[in-house]
């Protein structure tokens, strides 16, 4: 059974692309496009790893971080947030809330998958 990545994102084309490549990697793959479906979604089918953006229109990336390592059942599971936000502060704050990776937009897609695969499998991927 393949793993399962929650990709979180309120940009429709963000979505596709990663689910494209995480597919194709492997993965199983489920998105939302805000917040509290992405909360809602951890509690109905508890992913293997979690890419979420900062900038929701409901819950920002941080609350659901603070969110769900607030909560022994979801403390650990791996968060990588992929965003616009390139800023220090951003990045800090994020990993201070939780999250094992921060990765800007624009990304690569294979950049992407070794991350996850690096997370997911403990594969550093190709160089």
């Amino acid at each position: 059974m393949p793993h399962l990545i929650l990709s979180v994102d309120d940009e429709q084309d963000v979505t596709r692309l990663v689910a494209f490549h995480l597919r194709r990697a492997g993965y199983d793959v489920m998105t939302a496009a805000n917040g509290r479906e992405a909360l809602d979604a951890v509690r109905e089918r508890r992913p293997t790893l979690i890419l979420l953006d900062l900038m929701l229109p409901d819950i920002d990336g941080f609350g659901v971080c603070e969110i769900l390592r607030g909560q022994p059942d979801t403390a650990t599971i791996p968060i990588i947030l992929l965003t616009a936000w390139a800023t220090p502060d951003a990045r800090n704050l994020g990993l201070d809330l939780g999250a094992l990776d921060y990765l800007t937009k624009p990304f690569s897609p294979r950049d992407l998958v070794a991350r996850v695969n690096q997370l997911v499998h403990g594969d550093p991927g190709p160089n």
